[in-house]
């Protein structure tokens, strides 16, 4: 028991040390959910980082989330899988801490393992693509990436509804899409172009402006039509925010008003990221909870699960 209050304690202090636009099994959250958001969070920060942080090769990059999925099919209810041989058992090592608390959670809320693996998925594309043709591609990315973590909230809150999971869907893809631009000049000495080529193209923008740091009046359009799409996807999900009860509900609420406010930011400033990355601050949080007191509701009545 002390095992595993320590590894959930692991992913706790994990969570807390990472910069994150928007909230992370904050206060707002029941405190018994806290600590399995923070074990999911730990799993997918840590693949995630293997997938971005400098300092690795493609191929090591690679086998790192090779091994990670490895060990998380071994948790998968009926699974054959077997421990990687590179992973061996390390008490005082995060990996096993994080896999200690992530294997308890899934086991305490029946959570689909194949959410999991989703996010893998979209890590490993983040190493072998590094830009995109389509919408829709980019769209694809995000149903991996960004979209399993608002399920996965929902099933450890007890929400099991089509019409939630997809609302959720929306806000997840919104939240994605949004540090997209956010981080465009970030992306862009590691490779990344998350605009679809068909965007930039029809408003005729040129990618080699954007590697000398100049945002154009044509990037400005193309990334003003990525902001309109956004901000669409965001009202979609709306519902997700209302159709829960609970703290679930006022956590939602100000994950919804913090991604919209950076979208704001970054709408008025023209999308200039290379002069100024567009982030939340104390004043912002203020308003955030202030917003979050006085949002009015769309539906009626909340969905039950």
């Amino acid at each position: 028991m002390n095992e595993l209050r320590e590894a959930y304690a692991a992913c706790e202090a994990l969570a807390k040390s990472h910069y994150e636009n928007f909230p992370v099994a904050s206060t707002l959250m029941p405190a018994h959910l806290r600590p399995h958001i923070a074990a999911i969070y730990a799993f997918a920060r840590t693949a995630d980082d293997f997938a971005d942080e400098p300092g690795y090769e493609e191929q090591e990059r690679l086998r790192l989330l090779a091994q990670w999925r490895s060990r998380l099919r071994v948790l998968n209810p009926g699974s054959n899988a077997l421990p990687d041989e590179d992973a061996s058992p390390d008490r005082n090592a995060l990996p096993d801490k994080i896999f200690l608390a992530l294997e308890d959670t899934i086991r305490r809320f029946s959570l689909p393992v194949s959410l999991f693996d989703d996010l893998l998925d979209a890590f490993v594309q983040d190493v072998t693509t590094t830009s995109y043709s389509t919408w829709a591609d980019v769209l694809n990315y995000c149903r991996r990436s960004a979209n399993p973590v608002g399920r996965l909230v929902l099933r450890l809150s007890g929400y099991n509804n089509d019409e939630l999971d997809r609302a959720s869907d929306a806000v997840c893809t919104a939240l994605q899409l949004t540090n997209f631009w956010q981080d465009l000049a970030v992306d862009l000495p590691r490779g990344r172009l998350y605009v679809p080529e068909e965007i930039w193209r029809r408003h005729r923008a040129d990618p080699k402006t954007l590697e000398i740091g100049r945002m154009t009046p044509e990037w400005r359009a193309a990334l003003q039509d990525c902001g309109t799409r956004t901000r669409s996807l965001f009202q979609q999900g709306r519902l997700v925010c209302d159709g829960v009860t609970g703290r679930l509900r006022y956590e939602l609420r100000a994950t919804w008003l913090g991604g919209t406010r950076i979208l704001d930011r970054l709408d008025r400033s023209g999308f200039d990221v290379f002069n100024a990355r567009h982030k939340l601050g104390t004043a912002d949080a203020l308003v955030i909870a202030f917003g979050t007191l006085l949002w009015r509701e769309t539906p009626p009545s909340p969905i039950r699960s």
